[in-house]
C-alpha cells in the first residue's frame, strides 16, 4: 500500500516538473521570438518581461486571452495556453534580470521631475508613488515594474492609455487613462526615456 502511494506521489511530482519544463520551453521558444530568451526584447516596440512581477504578467496574458486587451499577435499566441502555462511563463520571466538602458545626462531632469514629483498644477501624481523609486513596482498592489523598459514601448502604452485604447486597469477606475490624458507628447517622451534608464 505504501509503495502504491509512493508511486502516485512520484508520478505527480514528475508530472508537475514536466509541465513546468514544457512551459519554460514555451517561454524560451514561442515567447522568445519577440520578448527575448531572457525576457529582454530587442525590438523597442515590444516589452521586455524580465523581472516583471508574475501576477502582473499573468493578469496581462489573461487579458489578451479574454480579449480585454487587444493585440492580434498576442491573442494568437495565448489562445492555446493553459492556466498553468500562463503561471509558469510568468514565473520564468520574473526570475530573469532586466537590462537597464541609458539616457544622456542633459535629458534626465525632465523625466526625473515627472517620475519622482509629478506635476501638481496638472494633477499628475509622481509615477514612483505606484511604481517605486527605482521602478521595481509594487507586487502587493499589482503595479508593474517599469525599470529598464524600452522608451518606445512605454511611449506607445502611455499613448494608448491617453487615447482610451488600452483599458486593462478598470479595477483602478481608469487611473492610467486619467493620468496619461494630462501628459503632453514631450512629457510622455521624457518620462519614458527616464524609465528606460531607471534602476
Amino acid at each position: 500500500m505504501k509503495l502504491k502511494y509512493a508511486v502516485v506521489a512520484v508520478s505527480i511530482v514528475l508530472s508537475i516538473a514536466a509541465s513546468d519544463a514544457f512551459s519554460n520551453e514555451i517561454a524560451k521558444n514561442q515567447c522568445a521570438a519577440c520578448h527575448g530568451p531572457d525576457g529582454n526584447s530587442i525590438n523597442p516596440e515590444w516589452p521586455s518581461l524580465a523581472g516583471q512581477h508574475p501576477q502582473y504578467t499573468v493578469q496581462q496574458l489573461q487579458a489578451f486571452k479574454s480579449g480585454e486587451r487587444e493585440n492580434p499577435n498576442m491573442s494568437a499566441m495565448v489562445t492555446n495556453l493553459s492556466a498553468d502555462d500562463v503561471v509558469a511563463i510568468a514565473d520564468y520571466y520574473a526570475n530573469q534580470s532586466p537590462k537597464i538602458g541609458s539616457i544622456e545626462s542633459d535629458s534626465i531632469a525632465a523625466g526625473e521631475k515627472l517620475y519622482r514629483g509629478g506635476d501638481k498644477d496638472k494633477g499628475i501624481p509622481a509615477c514612483m508613488a505606484c511604481h517605486g523609486p527605482n521602478g521595481a513596482g509594487n507586487p502587493a498592489a499589482n503595479y508593474p515594474a517599469l525599470r529598464g523598459q524600452h522608451a518606445k514601448y512605454t511611449t506607445l502604452q502611455l499613448e494608448a492609455y491617453r487615447s482610451g485604447e488600452r483599458k486593462t486597469d478598470a479595477e483602478r477606475k481608469l487611473m492610467m487613462q486619467l493620468i496619461a490624458a494630462r501628459l503632453s507628447d514631450d512629457e510622455i517622451s521624457d518620462v519614458a526615456r527616464y524609465i528606460n534608464a531607471l534602476h
